[in-house]
């Protein structure tokens, strides 16, 4: 909005929220924070706000995050721009005007020109395929859905379903109130260390000073993250350096435990094999009952294959008297009864139920829009195998819908304030030239589609993501009929992918129609 608003568009932002902030917003659950650092979180856009705000913590917790977006808001007078408590229920493509039409559930209609979606990679949560979910007495919510107002478990008895990363940050802080925390564990993930810590007015005024740098070293690396790859070749360094790295990066802050590591890890099976013994002993250590260790060790797939949640004192939860893991493959989860839940063993009787059942990821935010294309044409029938875009931008078929953080795109897969950026300035110098050209339409072509889906799943196939079930890959356990691989993300890095943006900007946006 504020890109657009410089380079004299007008722009409006429908908000499904109350207030600003998005996914910083809704997502209010204790021991919610990101875990990127925070200082390469931020927008990169403006020096001046670069120098004002402080980061407090390595890993700012969602209050933090959320305070920084309602300065940036502020900052840049963008509140006059926005209207809070529009959540959008149509949008359709008007042919004879080359508009699109909006609505929203109050009934509101907007039209423009074009039409921008920023509705979020995990915004659409999914409650668990299970039996008698309204009949529970106590207090029950899915996280997403965090009620304002709770804070504290302190006394009661709490059941946290699903450990993914929601849960593998939640389930540490209500361990310490509860008085008895139950966790039904469906499928185990692989988590390490967050090592987070205060940032010191000291070290704040050192980042400050190297602001330019630190962007530039997220520009160079995959994920635009710190951390990158190390080059070296894994079968050329000896046991023993290896073992040392590996320490040095497990007792790190932040993502370089995962994207810092040996490229062959995430791309070689036998070498993954080993750095998966090697966090499974680190579980093992950190975890005192050995019957427990084993349940928090994942089966089925490697480390790093599906996203690492960074956690602090998760394991460790698990040594406290008052913490009992259940393990719903062992024991399945049979009904959620009016008093707590029962598994195939018994019932566990509870006072609040947290549903850490993750979220319909990166096309379930679209498929709850009914996005009408040219002819008619659904995007959700369009989709409803997996997304078709060329770039991660333009579908065929919807003119002059711009998808800022869709599927397929480079900003899924990455540090996303800094996907968003590149994508971001992109679209914006794209939308100037058909501006000063004059066009009224522009979609990809069919061949551009088919070329992108062809790159996308190659690039599947140079990782080892697409051998395990994840939201990178379109499994949901919680939704019907989603049981095969989707290919919802881009794989190729972020400088591979600026550099595909870039190919096809000075080519004339070549695979664009634009009319």
């Amino acid at each position: 909005m504020y890109r657009l608003r410089e380079l004299g568009f007008k722009t409006i932002v429908l908000e499904a929220g109350d207030a600003p902030g998005g996914t910083w917003y809704w997502n209010r659950y204790p021991g919610c924070r990101f875990d990127s650092e925070s200082y390469t979180y931020g927008y990169s856009f403006s020096p001046e706000l670069l120098q004002e705000w402080d980061w407090k913590e390595r890993f700012a917790p969602q209050p933090e995050t959320l305070s920084y977006l309602n300065y940036v808001v502020e900052k840049f007078d963008l509140r006059r721009h926005m209207v809070f408590g529009s959540r959008v229920s149509d949008a359709i493509f008007d042919e004879a005007e080359n508009e699109w039409v909006v609505q929203t559930e109050d009934g509101a209609v907007y039209r423009s020109t074009y039409l921008m979606t920023a509705v979020g990679m995990l915004s659409a949560p999914t409650l668990p395929r299970i039996e008698g979910r309204e009949s529970f007495g106590g207090t029950a919510f899915h996280t997403y859905d965090w009620p304002q107002e709770k804070t504290d478990f302190t006394g009661e008895r709490v059941g946290v379903i699903g450990t993914g990363a929601t849960g593998v940050q939640i389930i540490p802080v209500v361990a310490k109130q509860a008085k008895e925390l139950y966790v039904f564990q469906r499928r185990p993930n692989w988590c390490a260390p967050l090592h987070n810590s205060p940032i010191p007015p000291e070290e704040m005024a050192r980042i400050k000073a190297r602001y330019d740098e630190i962007f530039e070293k997220c520009s160079k690396t995959p994920g635009g993250f710190l951390h990158g790859p190390d080059r070296r070749k894994f079968n050329e360094v000896s046991e023993e350096d290896r073992l040392a790295f590996w320490e040095e990066l497990y007792a790190s802050p932040g993502f370089g435990v995962w994207v810092g590591n040996f490229v062959e890890v995430l791309t070689d099976p036998e070498v993954n094999a080993e750095y998966t013994a090697f966090i499974a002993d680190k579980i093992r250590q950190r975890v005192h009952n050995r019957e427990v260790a084993e349940k928090l060790i994942p089966k089925d797939h490697g480390f790093g294959t599906r996203r690492v949640p960074l956690e602090t004192r998760y394991y460790e939860a698990y040594n406290q008297d008052n913490v009992h893991l259940i393990d719903v493959k062992e024991s399945p989860i049979e009904r959620i009864t009016p008093k707590g839940v029962r598994t195939a063993d018994g019932e566990y009787e509870l006072d609040s139920l947290i549903y850490a059942t993750g979220f319909d990821a990166i096309t379930g935010s679209f498929d709850r829009i009914n996005i009408i294309g040219r002819n008619g044409q659904s995007l959700r029938d369009q989709w409803n195998e997996g997304p078709l875009t060329f770039l991660g931008v333009q579908s065929h078929g919807f003119p002059n819908l711009f998808t800022l953080a869709g599927p397929q795109g480079g900003s899924v897969s990455t540090n996303f304030p800094r996907g968003i950026e590149d994508i971001v300035d992109w679209v914006a110098d794209f939308l100037v030239t058909l501006r000063d050209k004059g066009v009224q339409r522009v979609e990809p072509q069919q061949d551009a589609v088919d070329a992108w889906q062809k790159e996308v799943r190659d690039l599947y196939q140079m990782t080892l993501f697409h051998t395990a079930k994840s939201w990178f890959t379109g499994y949901n356990s919680n939704i019907e009929g989603r049981d095969g691989i989707r290919y919802l993300i881009y794989n190729g890095g972020s400088p591979r992918y600026r550099r595909r943006l870039e190919e096809v900007a000075n080519k004339g946006y070549e695979g664009f129609d634009l009319q």
